[in-house]
């Protein structure tokens, strides 16, 4: 069993969102409904230089999509991997290959194999969290929706 609580240390995602500006979305699909095209549209509508990598289509949310993360031309920050569990071991290895400073598995993206080699290549992995509700949750735009964002509470003194 993996111990998920070390790949998601509030302090490691921070450092990680604050420090990138190049996120490659491994599986990112130009399906407005899916998950992947969402989280995507947030993070380049939040600044971030969002860099799709599938291979089954030319380009997604306007960018030119690669067919694989050795393809990419520019230099990445984090790879976000919206794919299943068994391709990470591979997606990590192409993760350190091209330098990037972050692996960022998606929920239910969880391969200790894929972790081991993306550390052990000197990448940071944060694994099974939303690269969106976390930014959200750390920028405060989640705090209205009652979500504990760590920043602000409605908990008043005195009242229980």
């Amino acid at each position: 069993m993996t111990d998920l609580a070390r790949y998601q240390d509030p302090l490691t995602i921070q450092r990680v969102l604050h420090g990138a500006g190049t996120i490659a979305i491994v599986g990112l699909s130009n399906n407005e409904l899916r998950a992947s095209y969402f989280v995507g549209y947030y993070l380049k509508r939040h600044g971030y230089r969002v860099i799709p990598v599938n291979p089954r289509v030319s380009e997604i949310l306007g960018e030119t999509s690669y067919p694989s993360l050795t393809d990419v031309p520019v230099p990445v920050d984090i790879v976000n991997v919206f794919r299943a569990p068994d391709a990470l071991p591979g997606i990590a290895r192409d993760t350190v290959a091209i330098g990037a400073s972050a692996l960022w598995c998606q929920f239910g993206v969880i391969n200790e194999e894929g972790a081991r080699i993306a550390e052990e290549g000197g990448v940071t992995v944060v694994m099974d969290r939303c690269l969106k509700v976390e930014h959200a949750r750390y920028v405060g735009r989640m705090h209205w929706l009652g979500f504990n964002t760590q920043r602000i509470t409605a908990v008043r003194g005195g009242l229980q």
